[in-house]
């Protein structure tokens, strides 16, 4: 597959690499070189990243938190973690805007289809924080919107297992490995590879899903160069 725009997602637990809680540095300038070399190669990148390794909603709910007010605290924690990835972007030489589901001034400009489009083609990577701006609504579900709106040709989902297997492969040694998928087929083994709301925006739109290690050096530039890396979702 020839990919010409791509939406990443990436997990907020993903930046806390080996520490095990809020932003690991070194995961972090990582991450950095990987997306420059795909912009490099004239990728146009936009990218979604959870927040739950500072705080979720549903996480909050557990403690007491209202429902609707702990989404809130989640959509702040993503845009923290985009502000690092900004910041470690920005140190080696990318270009970045930083958009958000809300406005923050001066932090990120509210979030609209026409300024992410032009702004890609313009050779920005796109920072898209804050999820979708409203509650009960995951950064899953922000990200399947998001790359829809701005016509990209496939969600990439930054794993740190190279694509969708049958059960966990960390727990289980006989788990299999799925080269390719169609959303149906999903959806009946309950892969869980993102939410059903979701998921069901992907199918609806034709909208391809890639899982593939994140941390392993050179995968997003291989993908972008069409080699068969992890798994793909598609009808």
């Amino acid at each position: 597959m020839k990919l010409k725009r791509i939406l990443l997602k990436l997990s907020g637990e993903a930046l806390q690499g080996k520490q095990g809680y809020g932003i690991d540095p070194d995961r972090l300038a990582d991450y950095a070189a990987e997306i420059k070399s795909a912009s490099s190669d004239g990728l146009q990148i936009a990218i979604v990243i959870g927040g739950g390794n500072i705080f979720r909603g549903l996480q909050g709910t557990g403690l007491g938190v209202d429902r609707v007010q702990g989404d809130y605290m989640g959509m702040l924690a993503t845009v923290i973690n985009s502000m690092a990835i900004e910041d470690a972007l920005g140190k080696v030489g990318v270009k970045v805007k930083h958009l958000g589901g809300i406005a923050i001034d001066p932090i990120c400009e509210k979030m609209s289809r026409e300024k992410a489009i032009c702004y890609l083609e313009e050779g920005y990577v796109v920072l898209i924080s804050g999820g979708t701006g409203n509650p009960y609504f995951t950064t899953d579900t922000a990200s399947a919107l998001r790359a829809i709106e701005i016509k990209s040709d496939a969600i990439l989902k930054g794993t740190r297992v190279d694509g969708v297997y049958s059960a966990d492969p960390e727990k289980d040694k006989k788990a299999r490995k799925f080269d390719t998928l169609s959303f149906d087929d999903a959806i009946k083994k309950n892969l869980k590879i993102m939410d059903l709301t979701a998921f069901t925006l992907c199918k609806e739109n034709d909208l391809p899903i890639i899982v593939f290690n994140m941390n392993r050096k050179g995968n997003l530039l291989k993908l972008v160069r069409g080699k068969k890396i992890g798994t793909i979702v598609q009808k």
